[in-house]
């Protein structure tokens, strides 16, 4: 049973323009708040402006927080097939790629932005754009939301505020602030899906260099992760894809103080000892080459002086004949653990996702409502989930603002 109730929702990202989108389908006038100049901003920076929309692996065990396990009632209730098929119904066929993720049929980010705002248009909802809140505030009656220079007088309320990651596209803390304001707790927060600068030496020689590689990180000395794809080498440390799976993993264990380390398998084709009998076959079919243009065509060229020097082999225009079975080995050992530590991310502007947030311990993982303060809810970001790169983090949104949008409408 509903009634017209008046909901506001506080941020026009994804999750608030679910929300909305629900609130409005079970009869509530809605009014999005969204204090960019338009909603949407980060939507139309997804998948390098593809927009992976979710990914048909969706489950718990791609999220992360202090309490994982309560995405999964959202995930359920609004699954990926449910979210492919809502896009559908507004007119955006999707298409999974062989590693599950979701795609809008055009391939442009445009597009999920496009239906979702006339959506939003069909639905009756009023945007108000250039409209940042600056305070809310709980009565007998409902909610007064103050702006700048106007308030308005709600019957309920969805935070759907984001984070900090990527200010550039209005990336903001002030959603944690209002919900901490009315008791909630704020765990701590990091950049995730992120490039990580690293102690990796050789960075300025071989900055720009690409390559493939396993990657594994470990902190206290225990593997916590493995990656493999496209690693790129830059003057502050690594990036690619690999990296971006691992950086939430990475800046959680340094948010505890941790040891971080992650090391580089440059032939995870080849065991260590298989290596080293290659190694010593090519030297031996090119005994007069100096050690460096033996070694082209063998490792990335630009590589090559860092890996001897890493190696620990003095002379880099040593004859191949001259190396022993302990350069040898340590020119093996190198290639197929190359250790740096982590020192830290690139800042916010550069992080595609904010973790922690908005502890998740009293709200109710069934309907996104506020324990303290019954009225209340909050969905996507600005709550301390997480997930890995690749559509999950769009997924959580389109979840949570769903279950958040139907249940704030109802009596």
């Amino acid at each position: 049973m509903t009634r017209n109730l008046h909901i506001a929702i506080i941020g026009g990202g994804a999750s608030g323009l679910m929300a909305a989108i629900m609130a409005a389908r079970a009869g509530a006038r809605v009014t999005i708040l969204e204090r960019a100049d338009r909603v949407g901003k980060r939507i139309l920076a997804t998948g390098n402006g593809r927009c992976n929309l979710s990914n048909i692996n969706a489950a718990v065990n791609h999220y992360h927080g202090e309490n994982p396990g309560f995405a999964a009632p959202a995930l359920q209730v609004f699954s990926v097939e449910k979210t492919r098929e809502f896009f559908d119904g507004l007119g955006c066929g999707t298409i999974v790629e062989d590693d599950g993720k979701v795609y809008p049929l055009t391939l442009q980010a445009s597009t999920v932005l496009d239906v979702l705002r006339f959506e939003v248009e069909r639905c009756g909802c009023t945007v108000l754009s250039d409209s940042e809140v600056t305070e809310i505030v709980n009565n007998e009656k409902g909610f007064q939301i103050h702006l700048s220079k106007s308030s308005h007088s709600v019957d309920r309320v969805v935070v759907a505020a984001g984070g900090k990651a990527a200010p550039q596209l209005g990336g903001n803390d002030s959603g944690m602030y209002f919900l901490e304001s009315f008791g909630h707790t704020i765990c701590p927060t990091y950049p995730a899906l992120v490039p990580l600068k690293t102690d990796c030496s050789f960075l300025k020689q071989i900055k720009g260099t690409k390559i493939d590689a396993v990657l594994e990180l470990s902190a206290k000395g225990k593997r916590l992760l493995v990656e493999n794809g496209e690693l790129l080498f830059t003057d502050y440390g690594f990036s690619g894809p690999p990296i971006i799976q691992l950086s939430l993993a990475a800046n959680r264990a340094l948010n505890r103080d941790e040891h971080v380390k992650i090391s580089l398998d440059l032939f995870p084709e080849w065991t260590l000892e298989q290596l080293k009998k290659n190694l010593r076959d090519r030297f031996t079919a090119r005994p007069d080459d100096p050690l460096e243009k033996a070694l082209i065509g063998f490792i990335h060229k630009k590589l090559i002086p860092a890996v001897i020097d890493g190696a620990g082999i003095a002379v880099s225009n040593i004859p191949s004949s001259q190396m022993g079975s302990k350069e040898i080995d340590r020119l093996a050992s190198f290639v197929k653990r190359w250790t740096s530590s982590v020192l830290g991310s690139l800042p916010w502007r550069d992080a595609q996702l904010m973790a922690g947030g908005i502890s998740t311990e009293d709200f109710s993982a069934e309907t996104m409502e506020s324990a303290l303060v019954p009225g209340l809810y909050a969905c996507g970001e600005v709550l301390d989930i997480a997930g890995d790169c690749g559509g999950y983090n769009l997924q959580w949104a389109w979840s949570s603002g769903y279950l958040a949008g139907i249940h704030a409408a109802r009596i």
